[in-house]
Order: C-alpha cells, then sequence, then structure tokens
C-alpha cells in the first residue's frame, strides 16, 4: 500500500468564467484544458482548477497563495499588464511581513484573494 501523493488542486470560483480565464493567463498561468466548466491552470509546478461555479461567500472568503522565487519580479509583471486597471481589481504593493514573507496582494475579478511572495533570507 502506497500513501504516495501527487498532486493537490484548490477548485476556485469564477463569476464570468472567460474574463477569469483571461485575468489569470494575463497574470502568469497556462491553461492547460478547459473543458465542461473547469479550465485547469498552472505556473511552474503550481496549479489549481477554476470552476465556472460562483457563490459570493465562498470567492470573497477564498484565498490563494502563491510562493515565487522573486516576488518583485510578480509585482512588475502584474504592474506591467495592467491588471488591476484591466480588470478592476485589487492589488497592495509587496512588503516585507512579520512571518519572513515579502508578499503582495491581488483580488481577482470574482473576488477571490492571492498573496502572492517570497521567503525572505534569514540571517
Amino acid at each position: 500500500m502506497s500513501l504516495e501523493t501527487i498532486e493537490l488542486k484548490a477548485f476556485v470560483p469564477a463569476k464570468n468564467f472567460e474574463r477569469s480565464k483571461r485575468f489569470y493567463i494575463d497574470l502568469g498561468f497556462r491553461l492547460a484544458s478547459s473543458e465542461h466548466g473547469v479550465a485547469y491552470l498552472h505556473a511552474g509546478d503550481c496549479s489549481f482548477l477554476l470552476q465556472d461555479f460562483y457563490e459570493k461567500a465562498l470567492a470573497e472568503n477564498l484565498m490563494m497563495h502563491l510562493l515565487v522565487a522573486d516576488v518583485d519580479a510578480w509585482w512588475a509583471h502584474v504592474q506591467a499588464q495592467g491588471l488591476s486597471d484591466r480588470y478592476d481589481v485589487t492589488a497592495s504593493a509587496p512588503e516585507n511581513r512579520p512571518w519572513g514573507m515579502r508578499d503582495f496582494t491581488l483580488h481577482d475579478p470574482s473576488g477571490v484573494l492571492w498573496r502572492i511572495g517570497s521567503n525572505l533570507a534569514h540571517d
């Protein structure tokens, strides 16, 4: 018997499925597949399933965390893509956090909160 795991993916709700797919592609995820109201998106080894389903309370209480090698490069990409203006979403600039990370927040078009960050070097 093996308890080996392969992958864990969250289902992320989408108020407007096509718009949310475009947002995530512009953010830097690749669309691996999209069938029957579920899109499989990934960036490197990180992935999630975007679903054509929306419940306001779920979307506005869901938080995703993406650990990246260079948070400032991701922030520069978000700014260069104009995601806040193009998708009418909020984003906050990167900050060093007391829990040992540098991160920024970004809401998706459905209200899901993403924290994108890097670990700070430990002395």
